[in-house]
C-alpha cells in the first residue's frame, strides 16, 4: 500500500539543457551550461541553473577541470532556495574498441540561502560518474555520427546521510554537424534523507554546441549533470 501510494506521486519531469564548449587552445579549453528543469511540473520550468569554467587537456585522455555555477530552485512560483558552487573535477578516459569509458571525480562547495527563512548553510559533496558511450553508424564521432550513452553517479556529503544521491541515464546522441550535437534520454535519480527516499524521473534533451578551432576537433557530450 505504501508503495503504491509513494509509486502514485512519482511523475515525468523536464531536464534541458544548452552546453557550450570552446577548444580556444590546443591545451586548454572553456566550458559553459545552461539548464531547465521542470521538477514538480514538467512544462513549468521550477529550477534552472547557470554554470561554467576551465579544463585543462594534460594529456587527451586526462582532464583536469574548475567550475564556477548559480543554482536556484522555485516554489509556488517564487524563489525557494539558490545555491552558489565552485568545484574541481577530473577526469579519466579509458578506450576499448569504439566504447568509450569516462571516469569523473568531483569535489564541490556550495553556498545556500533561503529567503523565506532567511537561513543561510553551506556543504560539501563529492561524486563519481562512470559514463560510457559508443558510436552506432560508424568507428569514431563525426559529423552524422549517432551514438548510445550510458552512465552511472554517485553523490556523497559530510552530514547524514552520507550517501546522498543516486543516477542512472540512459540514452542517444546525434552529432549534427562540426558544430551542433543532440542528446536525449531518461534519467532516474533517488536522493536520500532522513525523512525518507525520493525518486525523480526526467525526460533529458540536450543542445551541445562545441567550437574548436584544432585540425583534429573533439566532441564533447557532458550528460546530465
Amino acid at each position: 500500500m505504501v508503495s503504491s501510494l509513494i509509486f502514485s506521486q512519482e511523475h515525468i519531469s523536464s531536464f534541458n539543457a544548452v552546453t557550450v564548449t570552446y577548444q580556444f587552445h590546443p591545451k586548454f579549453f572553456i566550458y559553459g551550461e545552461g539548464q531547465l528543469r521542470g521538477i514538480e511540473n514538467y512544462s513549468y520550468p521550477d529550477y534552472y541553473e547557470i554554470k561554467g569554467g576551465i579544463g585543462y587537456n594534460l594529456t587527451p585522455n586526462h582532464k583536469p577541470f574548475v567550475g564556477i555555477g548559480r543554482y536556484a530552485t522555485y516554489k509556488n512560483h517564487s524563489l525557494d532556495k539558490e545555491e552558489f558552487r565552485i568545484w574541481l573535477q577530473d577526469v579519466l578516459i579509458f578506450k576499448y574498441h569504439t566504447l568509450k569509458f569516462e571516469n569523473r571525480f568531483r569535489a564541490e562547495k556550495s553556498w545556500f540561502y533561503e529567503p523565506n527563512q532567511d537561513l543561510h548553510s553551506d556543504r560539501y559533496r563529492f561524486r563519481y560518474r562512470l559514463n560510457i558511450s559508443v558510436p552506432l553508424n560508424s568507428k569514431s564521432i563525426t559529423p552524422g555520427t549517432i551514438f548510445a550513452n550510458a552512465y552511472s553517479e554517485i553523490f556523497f556529503v559530510t552530514e547524514k546521510p552520507i550517501f546522498a544521491r543516486n543516477r542512472l541515464y540512459g540514452g542517444f546522441g546525434y552529432q549534427v554537424d562540426e558544430i551542433f550535437g543532440l542528446a536525449s534520454g531518461y534519467l532516474w535519480q533517488r536522493e536520500f534523507g532522513n525523512a525518507g527516499n525520493k525518486n525523480l524521473h526526467f525526460l533529458y534533451l540536450a543542445l551541445n554546441i562545441n567550437i574548436d578551432d584544432s585540425h583534429q576537433k573533439h566532441y564533447h557530450f557532458p550528460g546530465a549533470d
